[in-house]
């Protein structure tokens, strides 16, 4: 697989070194660009990856498990890191016990192992700089996991040296020299040439 359970664990270490020494600041901080707090953030996070897992391990054909993750109303700040680092740790571990066949529904087209290991990457990461930018402080994720991604997830030229920046640009985060910042973007989650995905615009699923 061009994106793996261990690009989750090096991206997920990057995030929780980034937000580790934030802990103890204001988590009701709005996180970066969105509308969302870093709570709010923080809980999409854990949700989004975990719901990947069960896509995983329960291969659904056309829905997503039913649930839904939430940090107790108390939880602190400490608490809904670890709530969002959960979420990649159960991803990781669901997709490196599961074999390259299986498919599971995701919105953007039927998805193999090596596709929720990069949406898990990008949700991670781009969302773990919105937390980063609302607590200022910087993440700084592996950029080869960076590029695995965008070759997993948007194929075709790499839009900047960095794949980082790259990475922000394909999901309408950024500008690029002689790039306008996208209003408008989608990744693939089905296996090239698997199937046809279903665009997503502007979001993360």
């Amino acid at each position: 697989m061009t994106v793996t359970a261990a690009d989750l664990g090096r991206a997920l270490e990057s995030v929780d070194r980034a937000l580790r020494p934030t802990v103890t600041q204001d988590w009701t901080r709005k996180a970066g660009e969105l509308d969302w707090d870093c709570r709010q953030t923080a809980e999409h996070v854990g949700d989004v990856l975990m719901s990947y897992a069960a896509q995983v391990v329960s291969r659904p054909q056309d829905h997503y498990v039913r649930f839904l993750a939430k940090a107790d109303e108390g939880a602190t700040p400490q608490e809904l890191l670890e709530l969002a680092l959960t979420g990649a740790r159960l991803l990781k571990a669901a997709v490196s016990t599961s074999a390259e066949d299986v498919r599971a529904y995701h919105p953007t087209g039927k998805a193999d192992p090596e596709g929720f290991a990069a949406m898990g990457c990008a949700e991670l990461l781009l969302h773990g700089e919105d937390l980063a930018t609302g607590l200022n402080t910087r993440l700084d994720p592996p950029r080869e996991v960076c590029a695995n991604v965008v070759a997993r997830l948007f194929p075709g030229e790499a839009p900047a040296s960095d794949p980082w920046d790259g990475l922000r640009w394909r999901a309408g985060r950024i500008a690029l020299p002689g790039r306008s910042r996208q209003t408008e973007w989608k990744w693939q989650g089905a296996p090239l040439g698997d199937e046809a995905s279903r665009s997503v615009n502007g979001v993360c699923l």
